[in-house]
């Protein structure tokens, strides 16, 4: 599930890419929920909401490798880009627009 198309989106800054741990996350209390900014060995960053699709366990706190995650509750494997679960498990977290000027991170949140 995603923030639907044609929304507008108003960019929030929550920090700099330092303030995220390579391999690690970062997490943002929004209106919406908690965010978690996830940040790849290579630099990408990505946005979450941090519940996991299974039973809600905080992503934030589940293991960064390559471009996923995974769960500390049970173990799902969860796409960073789209939010995806891993076969054989079926969900998807919510994403959120994530973006990067001067080294400011900025999340695209509904306006």
């Amino acid at each position: 599930m995603e923030i639907a198309s044609g929304t507008r989106l108003a960019w929030r800054a929550v920090g700099h890419v330092e303030e995220v741990p390579p391999l690690g996350a970062r997490v943002v209390e929004t209106r919406e929920g908690d965010v978690a900014v996830f940040r790849t060995a290579g630099d990408r960053l990505f946005a979450l909401f941090d519940r996991c699709p299974h039973k809600g366990g905080k992503l934030s706190q589940g293991i960064v490798h390559g471009e996923s995650v995974t769960c500390p509750l049970h173990a799902w494997v969860i796409g960073l880009a789209d939010g995806q679960a891993q076969a054989p498990d079926e969900g998807c977290a919510r994403r959120v627009a994530v973006r990067v000027e001067d080294g400011q991170i900025l999340l695209g949140l509904p306006a």
